[in-house]
């Protein structure tokens, strides 16, 4: 029999996890730090920590009876359940920990119109959201880079302003929205968006312990408190209680914790070091810097608080890419504190303070006209081009002495076996580093989706413009008043409205808006890595393509899996993932050498897709084929092209949209791509085209044959 548990594990049982400990308690002592995102592997306790966390927090005086906890010494001064005039009741209820689940709608975040008063009474009425409910408390949001990047906004938004504005459905409501905000996340689903990252205060990367001694620790608390969690929480009683006590003296010091002239220098001296864009991170330093005083009582801040302070804050913010993992150097953390030589810019060598860092790949649609992707914008006309692009929009080799250990400079690494003679079909297996990435061109699928909140094809959902209305089923609260109105009105003399009553309106005449936007699709990379792929270092060039799509994915949402194909069979280098990190190290350390299976490849394409449609049937595919078309080696006793295209439209008869890149070179081409292609009833692209071609023509080749 499964014990339940209720009473939740006592954060002074948590063991290790010290800056994840800090970090929570600091916001706990000062929210306007601006929350804690914590990155961790499953089981490493995150979800936890956050939950303990509210037992340590006081106990909450609020007006009694409103509905978004105003506080009777100061209510906030337009509540829409005030205003609050001197000597109301007060009713003190403890700190709040509120969970925002991951398919949260933006109504039921932010509050929305009260559809049964406004329907009933005629009268408009808003129903407060999970904002208001954690007013004061904790919002906590796990799985936060699973969350639509709106609702993330929406959420940093209060937090850093205190208040939540709500502009909807003829209502305008301003009410009170302080509270600790506390984000959690697993790596490998995704990453969040630089700009999001940026908005949380503190982030801590968090990690099960190595050590066999801490481990056992770990697994013994856990079984004890799940046999008996009332029995294993009082044995933390006093350790609890101090705590709790100490967070309200942090509080109550916080007011008084002086920071001196050098150390606010050194603070911002240190974010000037590490190149920080924008002011945010001096700000959250300075502050996390005072809390760390007053939790260990004192009136002034130090150098050592300082140092402390910007290892929490710094790290997530000197991301530049989605390929480069945050963090920060410690040793070039402290000669910044010392006002010695700066730290190394993210992603590079030094450059010895002479000239800047080499720029990074823009993201898609910046400084040229969005995702229209003309030839003159995506080619950087007039001097803004990408790394790598000659302004002719054909891709680059790897710069001589740029690649990794062990690069000739010519993106190519190291051969896995020896031997000599030039590579080809029956060569040596060769590891070849990605080449110099580009902006690619926008691939969309084909029709209107209904899939997850993205940036790359059309979709309806619940969000993007009105361009419809249809009647509300369960779970809908957007409410269309127009078409609302108009499906009630007809029935009005048959339901005995009076002149002087308000309209009466039943469920089966309310609307709900069709809102279309863009949604997430599943990118499926296919690539030819056999030998062939190896004459003319010809790999540089197609992982350098392969490198610009994981990064376009990123920036539009998207799930990417990785497929490669040579000797005999295909192999899943990357299953479908949100972490384009991931898929990058995957196709980095992709070999190549061997005959050309193409046909296997197409159908191992067919059957990942085929998988994730049973996970989840809206997320739709687009097929992006890396390959010169040549084929030499069959999987069921056909011609090998022939067998290709047979797989190939297998997939096409399922309604899979996609593009084959032909990544053929060389004087004489025998265009056995484009001939693929046609087979399938996709679009041929050459690598150069993809950094190049006009849009418009592109999202008209893609729709699949009739």
């Amino acid at each position: 029999m499964t014990t339940a548990v209720h009473a939740p594990f006592p954060f002074s049982a948590l063991v290790g996890q010290d800056d994840l400990k800090l970090a929570l308690l600091l916001n706990a002592v000062d929210p306007a730090i601006g929350g804690v995102l914590v990155r961790g592997h499953k089981g490493t306790a995150k979800s936890t920590a956050v939950r303990a966390l509210a037992a340590l927090l006081p106990p909450v005086e609020q007006v009694d009876g409103c509905r978004y906890a105003c506080d009777p010494a100061a209510p906030f001064p337009t509540c829409p359940a005030g205003p609050h005039a001197a000597g109301v009741d007060v009713t003190v209820v403890p700190a709040r920990l509120v969970e925002l689940p991951v398919g949260a709608t933006e109504d039921r975040v932010a509050g929305s119109i009260d559809l049964e008063r406004a329907l009933a009474a005629g009268a408009r009425a808003f129903e407060p959201g999970l904002l208001a409910a954690a007013n004061r408390g904790i919002l906590y949001v796990d799985e936060v880079n699973l969350l639509s990047d709106h609702l993330v906004d929406l959420l940093l938004d209060a937090a850093a302003m205190g208040v939540a504005h709500v502009e909807r459905e003829g209502i305008s409501v301003r009410h009170a929205a302080r509270f600790l905000l506390v984000g959690t996340m697993n790596p490998e689903e995704g990453e969040l968006r630089p700009q999001l990252l940026d908005r949380f205060g503190l982030a801590v990367e968090v990690t099960a312990p190595r050590d066999p001694g801490a481990r056992s620790e770990v697994v013994r608390r856990r079984l004890s408190y799940e046999a008996d969690p009332a029995g294993f929480a009082r044995r933390y009683d006093l350790q609890e209680a101090a705590t709790a006590r100490r967070v309200v003296a942090a509080r109550q010091l916080l007011g008084a914790v002086s920071l001196p002239e050098r150390e606010l220098d050194r603070a911002v001296g240190v974010c000037a070091a590490f190149d920080v864009d924008g002011l945010r991170a001096d700000i959250v330093v300075a502050k996390a810097a005072r809390a760390i005083a007053a939790w260990e009582g004192r009136s002034e801040v130090s150098r050592d608080d300082v140092r402390r302070a910007a290892l929490l804050a710094l790290p997530h913010r000197r991301r530049r890419q989605p390929f480069e993992a945050p963090g920060l150097d410690e040793d070039a953390l402290d000669r910044a504190l010392d006002g010695g030589s700066e730290p190394q810019p993210p992603g590079g060598g030094s450059n010895g303070g002479s000239r800047p860092p080499a720029p990074a790949p823009p993201p898609a649609g910046a400084g040229s006209n969005g995702d229209r992707g003309s030839a003159a914008g995506d080619r950087g006309e007039g001097g803004g081009g990408v790394p790598g692009d000659d302004g002719s929009g054909r891709v680059a080799r790897a710069e001589t002495g740029g690649g990794p250990p062990g690069d000739d400079g010519d993106g190519r690494v190291a051969r896995a076996a020896t031997g000599g003679g030039p590579p080809g079909d029956d060569g040596d297996d060769q590891l070849f580093a990605p080449g110099a990435a580009f902006r690619p061109l926008l691939l969309t699928a084909p029709g209107v989706g209904a899939g997850a909140l993205g940036r790359r094809s059309p979709a309806r959902g619940q969000r993007g413009s009105a361009v419809g209305a249809r009647p509300a089923g369960p779970g809908d609260h957007d409410l269309a008043i127009a078409a609302t109105i108009r499906a009630a009105a007809p029935h009005q003399h048959a339901r005995g409205r009076g002149r002087h009553n308000p309209m009466v309106v039943r469920p089966d005449d309310v609307h709900t808006p069709v809102r279309e936007g863009r949604e997430g699709n599943l990118i499926v990379v296919v690539i030819d890595a056999s030998g062939s792929m190896a004459a003319r270092r010809r790999m540089v060039e197609v992982k350098g393509a392969v490198r610009s799509l994981l990064l376009d994915a990123y920036q539009r949402r998207d799930k990417v899996a990785l497929i490669s194909f040579r000797g005999g069979d295909a192999t899943l280098v990357v299953a479908p993932t949100s972490s384009v990190e991931l898929a990058d190290r995957g196709l980095s350390d992709l070999p190549t050498g061997g005959r050309t299976p193409l046909a296997a490849g197409l159908a191992r394409a067919g059957q990942v897709i085929a998988g994730e449609r049973l996970r989840n049937p809206r997320h739709r595919p687009l097929l992006v084929a890396m390959t010169d078309g040549r084929a030499n080696a069959a999987v069921g006793g056909l011609d090998p092209v022939a067998e290709a295209q047979v797989a190939g439209r297998t997939m096409t008869a399922r309604g899979v949209a996609g593009v084959v890149v032909d990544t053929e070179d060389g004087v004489v081409r025998l265009g056995l791509a484009a001939q693929l292609a046609a087979a399938l009833g996709m679009a041929c692209l050459t690598l150069e085209e993809l950094a190049a071609a006009p849009l418009v023509a592109m999202v008209r080749r893609l729709r699949p044959a009739a």
